[in-house]
């Protein structure tokens, strides 16, 4: 297996995992929230939750685009892997990169309560990066042209 193809299986199996695993701990007293039911809330701000409420309007948009991030994860990245093109999957992992700098947000977000984000939540945030990592070295690996093979131009 190429080393492109190895870090795009594990970022599938991290992000897998990630909606399995305690993505946040709130509080001493509450279990642990796993990371599909932490999805689930962050899509509140267009998709009603009974019980959830956002502090700031910014919160619903930022929890939004997370989610969106997610959808974009699971939908869009194994059709770029099998059949996107080399500059489709260039593009995919700098919109990877993006999502993974964005998803930082949470740490912003929980300020001193960061503690409360839990091993489900790093899973599913680096999974963005090794997306982004492994598409970029599968985009630089499908060059069909490569040095040796260019052909200089003649002069007739």
């Amino acid at each position: 297996m190429k080393k492109p193809h190895l870090l795009i299986s594990t970022a599938w199996l991290l992000h897998l995992a990630s909606w399995f695993l305690p993505a946040i701990k709130p509080g001493e007293f509450r279990p642990a929230i796993p990371g599909w039911q932490a999805f689930r809330y962050a899509t509140c701000g267009i998709w009603a939750c009974k019980g959830v409420q956002f502090d700031a309007w910014y919160y619903a948009v930022l929890s939004t685009i997370s989610a969106i991030t997610t959808l974009f994860f699971i939908l869009a990245s194994p059709w770029v892997v099998l059949r996107g093109s080399r500059s489709l999957r260039r593009g995919f992992a700098w919109a990877a990169a993006a999502a993974f700098i964005f998803n930082a947000h949470w740490m912003v977000i929980f300020g001193s309560e960061r503690s409360e984000l839990t091993i489900g939540y790093f899973l599913w945030w680096c999974s963005f990066l090794l997306l982004a990592i492994g598409l970029f070295g599968l985009a630089e690996g499908n060059r069909t042209e490569t040095p040796q093979t260019r052909t200089a131009p003649h002069d007739f």
